[in-house]
């Protein structure tokens, strides 16, 4: 398991599994469903990457996102970012 605590980090590691599985950019990028200067940017490190996408690049390596040392949250349990003291 790799430990990601920047973007760059982050950009650094996803670099590495896509050269692993011997994609290039442009294949990765269609295979995620995003833009090759999505990739590059990706890559790079840039800090204001739409989330939604960082997530289909993860996928489309075949990588998932776990969150160690947060509390525990039941499966299916979705806030709606809401919170009106209800």
């Amino acid at each position: 398991m790799t430990s990601i605590r920047s973007p760059q980090q982050l950009g650094d590691a996803l670099r590495a599994a896509r050269k692993q599985l011997g994609l290039t950019q442009p294949q990765l990028a269609l295979a995620a469903g995003v833009g090759v200067r999505f990739i590059v940017d990706l890559e790079a490190g840039k800090p204001t990457l739409r989330l939604e996408n960082v997530l289909r690049v993860i996928d489309a390596l075949g990588g998932e996102i776990q969150l160690i040392g947060l509390p525990a949250v039941a499966t299916g349990d979705r806030s709606d970012g809401s919170d009106n003291g209800a």
